[in-house]
């Protein structure tokens, strides 16, 4: 995610969740997956490590890291 400007991002995406382990963002605008180019539905950024992630549902994941964190962004399966 070097080439991502990842505060751009993510003041295009509205807060959904944040706790001391994870914070997270739900993409209301379909801005594109820097990994994959297609829209993702929500982003999640890991503040812990290690942090453990409960998915309540089968999601596409895409990872990246930025400054030493792990991002997290979610795909719902077509």
């Amino acid at each position: 995610m070097d080439d991502v400007d990842f505060d751009e991002l993510v003041s295009s995406l509205t807060p959904r969740e944040e706790n001391s382990a994870l914070k997270s963002y739900q993409n209301t605008v379909s801005v594109s997956c820097p990994a994959c180019g297609d829209p993702f539905d929500d982003l999640v950024v890991c503040k812990d490590n290690p942090t453990s992630l409960n998915l309540s549902r089968q999601l596409d994941l895409c990872v990246g890291v930025d400054d030493g964190r792990a991002v997290i962004f979610t795909h719902k399966p077509q």
